[in-house]
């Protein structure tokens, strides 16, 4: 058996609330479980409107990082709000979800983004980078991200170099730095 080496605990495997997928089951993983259930069984989503895992992969500095998104909102096909889990401070990760949701479609950038630690949540507008919302009830349920669509604006994707700094921070902040050297 090989030996893992990792600061999460790990109890075995989990089935992924939304695809049924074989999951590591860890704290951090059964948080993102709770918030897939909530986003279908509260606020009315359908499961195949929510893309989870997407990935963003970047290169900088021999730091190959690979930066998952761990819900991706499409509707009406088009990506429309992505959410990304983190434990601990959410002002801390504001940036990095900005950074993906405007790298992580070619065509345009994703309008909204949360950032939520599983209790509480930020919602921002990824246009202005202001938070627009705040708390788990900040997260729009279907109906509400169905009256805001109309008024969503889909800006289309940065020049070349805006994309790359964009992704640099995406590098920066994702960089699992916890476990180097063990």
């Amino acid at each position: 058996m090989s030996e893992h080496h990792s600061h999460h605990l790990v109890y075995g495997t989990l089935s992924d609330y939304l695809t049924g997928e074989e999951l590591v089951d860890t704290d951090d993983e059964r948080i993102r479980q709770q918030i897939s259930r909530l986003m279908v069984e509260e606020l009315g989503y359908q499961r195949d409107e929510l893309k989870p895992r997407l990935c963003i992969e970047t290169l900088f500095t021999r730091n190959f990082v690979k930066s998952t998104i761990d819900l991706t909102l499409e509707l009406d096909h088009k990506q429309v709000m992505i959410v990304r889990y983190g434990p601990g401070s959410l002002v801390s990760r504001e940036r990095s979800a900005l950074a993906a949701a405007r790298v992580l479609n070619e065509k345009y950038r994703i309008p909204l983004a949360v950032v939520t630690n599983g209790r509480d949540a930020l919602l921002l507008d990824t246009i202005t980078a202001k938070v627009i919302g705040q708390g788990m009830q900040a997260i729009p349920d279907r109906q509400r991200i169905l009256e805001m669509l109309p008024k969503l604006i889909f800006l289309p994707p940065q020049d070349e170099e805006k994309r790359l700094r964009e992704k640099r921070i995406l590098n920066a902040f994702d960089l699992e730095r916890c476990c180097i050297g063990i």
